[in-house]
């Protein structure tokens, strides 16, 4: 909306309220709704307090345009301002983010281009960036001896003197009195 029209309507309410006031005057005053009002001329008097009304209201509407339109357009302004400074700021975080993240990018793509020459280069060996793992690569089989043939002992003792139950599990009541703990 323009301002013109803007300004059109607060007239209008101004002027509606005015006469309001008046007909509330005009009713008082004729002592309908408040009996032994003013003796004077009901018309007379509800268009006085209209009169009065509109004056005291369109000087306030004044008051309101020069003093406190004025206060908060440059509030407004300064809080888009504030908006703006805030998008720029937070649109050239994104930016520089954006820019860190491709320049990482760049520098990973470079080191494993480095390295996969260095692995065409040297294939009998191992990439340096795998540290503790010596220099000579062994792709075959690992090979294992065992030291001894004795098969695993689990936790279950085969001698006679542990009891055993009908099923031939051992009895635990009796662990106690093995000295097994």
């Amino acid at each position: 909306m323009n301002e013109g029209s803007q300004d059109m309507k607060m007239t209008g309410l101004i002027l509606a309220q005015s006469a309001l006031v008046g007909v509330a005057v005009g009713v008082y005053d004729a002592g309908i709704w408040l009996p032994n009002g003013s003796s004077g001329d009901s018309w007379v008097n509800g268009m006085t307090y209209a009169m009065g009304a509109l004056a005291v209201q369109t000087i306030a509407y004044y008051f309101f345009k020069m003093f406190f339109e004025q206060q908060m357009q440059e509030r407004v302004q300064m809080a888009e301002m504030q908006n703006q400074r805030t998008r720029t700021m937070r649109q050239q975080q994104m930016n520089f983010d954006s820019r860190r993240a491709d320049l990482e990018m760049r520098m990973q793509e470079a080191q494993l281009e480095n390295e996969l020459r260095w692995l065409a280069e040297n294939p009998d060996k191992v990439s340096p960036s795998f540290s503790g793992m010596g220099n000579e690569f062994n792709p075959g089989i690992p090979t294992h001896q065992a030291a001894e043939t004795q098969p695993l002992e689990l936790g279950l003792k085969t001698d006679d003197d542990i009891p055993r139950k009908k099923d031939g599990t051992p009895d635990l009541r009796y662990k106690a009195k093995r000295g097994d703990n």
